[in-house]
């Protein structure tokens, strides 16, 4: 079932255009990336679907919303720089959450204990934001950005200021809420979007230049490339492998061995059947599956 609908949506600061008519639709229970360079616009939509901003043109409008509707009961948002009250527990940032959220006291704190468990932050619930690391404070803008149980939850860039271990724990977080609810986050970090996202949203100067499923854009995207790994004497072997019918380029990238050809199955069947009669010194044989930095950099530079 559609959950959120977008229609030609365009948002311009003084004169300059910063999202130009851009129309997407997705499904309930999916995650799904934006995708684009800083200054391509993610900011700017995530903003205005959450209702912060006005669009200039174009509508937004979820399935079930009555006209005029208050868009804020259905979507949870955290900003790229949430602001926290560092006097304040984490308890008591959520319960204030909550009842801003228009939840009784009561509620608002049994939501909070609740939320606080789920995020892996518990025990730090009665200490001052004030001493929370980077990564638990995200959790804890996360925890207040579902507390009234939304049915989207926006991420402007949930990971890209963290450490290591902060960034792997919203991730775990994020794979874990899957389940329960939709998710759109803006990242230019492609490898967490390819981690943990079903659909794309590839955006460029403001407009949506590729969309779809990581199974679809993969298969539009994939490259017909082996990757090898010899002992020893790549180069030798190199010119053996130029020589195989299927195969329209081979070169070396420290020292492995990448062969484009034009039909991957058949150069796969010439090449393993010409390793086992001359017995090459194989380390690896990869068939290369084509990655999100791949596709990115494809579709950018169209």
């Amino acid at each position: 079932m559609t959950l959120l609908s977008v229609s030609n949506l365009s948002k311009a600061y003084d004169g300059k255009t910063a999202v130009n008519n851009v129309s997407f639709a997705f499904q309930e229970g999916k995650c799904i990336a934006l995708i684009g360079p800083n200054g391509a616009g993610k900011t700017t939509i995530l903003r205005t679907l959450a209702g912060l901003l006005k669009p200039s043109s174009g509508a937004v409008r979820f399935t079930g919303m009555k006209e005029n509707e208050d868009i804020r009961k259905y979507i949870g948002y955290l900003p790229q720089y949430p602001h926290f009250y560092s006097w304040m527990t984490g308890l008591e940032f959520l319960m204030y959450s909550g009842q801003l959220a228009f939840l009784s006291k009561t509620d608002a704190k049994r939501r909070a204990e609740e939320l606080l468990e789920k995020v892996g932050i518990s025990e730090a619930k009665n200490k001052r934001i004030g001493t929370y690391s980077g990564g638990m404070k995200q959790r804890l803008g996360i925890a207040q950005a579902i507390i009234h149980k939304p049915k989207l939850l926006m991420l402007d860039e949930p990971v890209s200021s963290l450490d290591p271990l902060g960034r792997r724990e919203v991730l775990i977080l994020m794979e874990e809420l899957k389940n329960e609810m939709t998710i759109l986050f803006s990242t230019h970090i492609l490898s967490d979007a390819d981690e943990i996202s079903d659909e794309l949203l590839l955006l460029r100067n403001g407009e949506i230049v590729e969309s779809g499923s990581m199974k679809e854009l993969r298969q539009k995207y994939q490259t017909s490339m082996i990757e090898i790994e010899f002992q020893e004497n790549t180069a030798f072997y190199q010119d053996k492998i130029k020589k195989l019918s299927s195969v329209t380029d081979c070169l070396i990238e420290r020292n492995v061995l990448k062969i484009a050809a034009t039909d991957i199955l058949v150069a796969r069947k010439e090449f393993l059947t010409a390793a086992s009669e001359e017995n090459w010194p194989l380390v690896s044989f990869t068939l290369n599956r084509a990655t999100l930095e791949d596709m990115f950099m494809k579709v950018v530079g169209k």
